[in-house]
């Protein structure tokens, strides 16, 4: 049955090695409730995780990006709403909807981090996802996706850019578009960085680690007693202090 549009439960956590991956999602499964015009389905997640190509559960998450893969082409739905899940989510179905509108489409990566590693920078695949979605991570996952983005298709939003690790050098290789936390106040560099691009499709990664964690509690970052200043990564609109920094200048 071909939908307009579909929810899409994918409780996958072997992207970022952490069980409790599937309970965000159940979280964001309650805060954005089903609708009685959209159908919703589950995509089965293995409990297992082993390794494939360099990558902490490979096996399992490329099984199941293979099954969105099958599921999207059968359904082929016009609008998508994705819950996960870890970050890794987003390829499938970006990938999907870039084929359907190859000449006008954009994403904007609302995310403290800018998910841009490869392989041989980590070997957890919710580091890669934007990586793969440019075809720049090599990996077996990014060769899976059939519709390779650009850079100009790009938009970092929310991004901390004077605090880029070494593993994020792809970011700024790359020279990809971004506006910091402070600018995102104003939409006015989202909104111009469209119009210069002449982007009318566009799909957002939401990731919630884009929170503070005082505000939103239902977060990695939000766990009690961690010390905040030793989380080797920045946390929503802030960073650590101590953070080492990694800038090669856009």
């Amino acid at each position: 049955m071909i939908v307009q549009s579909l929810r899409l439960n994918w409780p996958q956590w072997q992207g970022g090695m952490d069980p409790n991956y599937q309970i965000g999602q159940e979280i964001l499964a309650a805060i954005v409730p089903p609708s009685q015009t959209t159908p919703t389905m589950t995509v089965p997640v293995s409990s297992q995780a082993t390794p494939l190509a360099g990558i902490d559960g490979g096996k399992q998450l490329y099984d199941q990006k293979k099954y969105v893969q099958q599921l999207l082409d059968a359904q082929q739905p016009q609008h998508l709403l994705i819950l996960g899940g870890d970050c890794s989510v987003s390829a499938t179905p970006f990938d999907y909807l870039h084929g359907k509108y190859p000449n006008d489409f954009g994403v904007i990566w609302l995310d403290a981090h800018p998910d841009i590693s490869t392989p041989q920078d980590f070997h957890h695949l919710h580091e890669m996802v934007v990586a793969d979605l440019l075809g720049q991570s090599h990996s077996i996952f990014s060769e899976a996706l059939r519709y390779p983005l650009v850079p100009d298709q790009i938009f970092l939003a929310g991004l901390q850019v004077q605090e880029l690790r070494p593993m994020d050098h792809l970011a700024s290789d790359l020279k990809l578009a971004y506006a910091t936390p402070d600018a995102l106040t104003i939409a006015e560099s989202v909104l111009k960085w469209l119009k210069s691009k002449g982007i009318h499709h566009v799909v957002i990664h939401f990731d919630l680690d884009a929170l503070d964690p005082d505000d939103f509690r239902s977060i990695l970052p939000a766990q009690p007693h961690l010390d905040r200043t030793s989380f080797g990564a920045c946390l929503g609109p802030w960073c650590p202090q101590e953070f080492e920094s990694f800038h090669r200048g856009h």
